[in-house]
């Protein structure tokens, strides 16, 4: 501190001031040593020589000051330094024995000009040298005696040390100035750029329409944005404890119970726990609102964390659109159900009826056939709704469940000019519920015969690999892309190829069918190529079926195959 105050000093200082500065702890020694040799030794002569060189140093003090060095090339200012040594040779050489010590002063000029001019000081300060040494006893008439020959060889030498020593500690001072300020200029550079993104941090938070709230290792928010406004980071982001009155309160998914102080968001994140989408509700009444929280943790280079992030995204919208939904389907499925009941019911009555006609009787039994189908697309919106769907396993035949659904479809099959074929090696019998699974392939086979042009073809493969069971629904249709692909399953989803060539459906079919073999602990896949058809596969365990139940003795065949 000390030295960058003297250095910051220093600075404020012009070039005169700072010869005065140089110049004057010499003058001043020169005059101290002076009066204390006048007073130590009374007799001492004061000679005209010596007087006109006590005047050159005052001279010299004065130029100091009163040169305009500014004006001057910056070399000028060396010529005090340079004359300093020969004034300093001529009143050593006029003072006698008694201003011998004179010579030590020589250190002041020598360093000066050592420090100021680095390389070129060193040899002027040892030319200095020398002229102090041999020009005064010329100038002066008193000769050269074995002392003078001494300090001529002496002085250049340690003189010659000095300035070099002092050259390299300046040196180093200056190498050491440069690196602080390349180091200050680097730190200035940093706090500059750590500015810049703070403020990009700050921008981006405050950008973003999620609220995001910033935790470190203790749990203590350190960085909210403005989306998450202070009454809401205090009640979904604060500690909830048992003196906890806040009057937001934060509830779980069912929106009755409050959620327990382990349970928090905060707490969780505290502890370290990661967590994606959990669903809570804050606030009471109708100024309740659902959030979706995401937490994140910060890792460290240890592989430790040093705190979490935590994503608040308001989702009330979107799960009161779903609940709407939902509640839309359970009330329109409901309603759907008396009059189909009623239908059935009626169907019923005709086929009671005695001497029907074959052709009316075989009708009849068409349309129960699909008013039941139709009764169980109902229930299926019910199902989806609901989000539950009842399975009743038993043991039964895959081939005999896909033989049934491909005769229910033939006769839209050759309405629509497509050829509709079954493949199988044999019995595929397991333990499944028939029922659903046949509901499974319904609607594979209904979508691969809606989405295929006339003259194509729709193939339905059942066989048993493994322990598995497997069907393969294969049409030749418009197929799918990848992107749509990917939505196959969502409910209400309809290819854009569908709406414009005014195919019609729901879109229901394959959310059903997924949960159907889902719920068998099986698996659904779809491959497909725009205009080249598509291919569904369903695999089911065999694994739960028993290697004694009815149908696998109608099949001897198969029954070793059965488990």
């Amino acid at each position: 501190m000390l030295f960058e105050s003297t250095d910051r000093y220093f600075r404020t200082l012009g070039p005169r001031g700072r010869t005065v500065l140089f110049q004057l702890p010499l003058s001043v020694t020169v005059l101290l040593v002076t009066v204390l040799v006048a007073l130590l030794h009374p007799g001492f002569e004061w000679s005209e020589p010596f007087l006109y060189s006590l005047a050159a140093h005052l001279m010299l003090l004065a130029a100091s000051a009163v040169v305009p060095w500014e004006r001057l090339p910056a070399w000028a200012v060396f010529l005090i330094p340079f004359l300093d040594c020969l004034a300093i040779g001529l009143s050593r050489e006029s003072g006698g024995q008694h201003l011998t010590v004179l010579s030590f002063l020589l250190v002041f000029p020598v360093a000066w000009l050592a420090v100021g001019l680095r390389h070129a000081g060193v040899v002027l300060a040892v030319l200095a040298t020398v002229l102090s040494v041999a020009l005064p006893p010329v100038i002066l008439g008193t000769g050269f005696t074995s002392a003078s020959l001494i300090r001529v060889v002496l002085l250049p030498v340690i003189l010659g040390a000095v300035a070099l020593t002092a050259y390299g500690v300046a040196n180093g001072i200056v190498t050491q100035r440069r690196l602080l300020a390349k180091q200050e200029a680097d730190l200035r550079d940093l706090l500059a750029a750590s500015e810049d993104r703070e403020q990009l941090l700050n921008t981006v938070m405050d950008t973003v329409s999620v609220g995001v709230c910033a935790l470190d290792s203790q749990g203590q928010a350190v960085l909210v944005n403005r989306h998450l406004g202070s009454r809401l980071a205090e009640a979904i982001g604060g500690e909830a404890t048992s003196g906890n009155v806040t009057d937001m309160p934060v509830y779980g998914v069912d929106r009755k119970q409050r959620l327990p102080p382990e349970r928090h968001p905060r707490t969780r994140a505290a502890r370290g726990e990661s967590f994606t989408d959990e669903l809570v509700w804050v606030g009471s009444g109708t100024a309740q609102r659902a959030y979706s929280v995401t937490c994140r943790l910060i890792g460290t280079s240890t592989g430790g964390h040093s705190g979490a992030v935590l994503a608040f995204t308001d989702v009330t919208a979107l799960v009161t659109a779903l609940s709407a939904k939902d509640e839309f389907l359970a009330s329109v499925s409901h309603e759907l159900r008396t009059p189909l009941t009623s239908i059935l019911g009626y169907l019923d009555l005709a086929l009671d009826e005695e001497d029907l006609e074959p052709g009316l009787e075989e009708c009849l039994k068409v349309a129960k056939r699909n008013a039941g189908r139709l009764l169980t697309l109902v229930g299926d919106l019910l199902t989806i709704a609901s989000g539950s769907l009842t399975i009743a396993p038993r043991p039964a035949d895959l081939t005999n469940v896909a033989a049934t659904s491909i005769q229910a479809a033939q006769p839209h099959a050759v309405a629509a000019g497509i050829t509709l074929e079954l493949e199988s090696a044999g019995p595929a019998t397991g333990r499944f519920d028939p029922d659903r699974l046949g509901q499974a392939i319904d609607n594979l086979v209904s979508n691969a015969i809606k989405y295929t042009p006339e003259g194509g073809r729709v193939t339905v493969r059942i066989c048993a690999t493994g322990q598995n069971l497997r069907c393969e629904v294969t049409d030749t249709g418009i197929g799918m892309t990848g992107d749509e692909l990917g939505q196959a399953y969502t409910s209400f989803f309809r290819a854009a190829n569908a709406h414009s060539s005014a195919i019609p459906g729901a879109g229901l079919g394959l959310a059903i069918t997924k949960s159907i073999v889902e719920n068998h602990r099986g698996t659904i896949t779809l491959t497909s190529s725009p205009g080249k058809g598509t291919t569904a596969v369903l695999t089911l365990p065999e694994a739960d079926a028993s290697p004694s139940f009815a149908v696998a003795q109608e099949h001897p065949a198969r029954k070793q195959g059965t488990r």
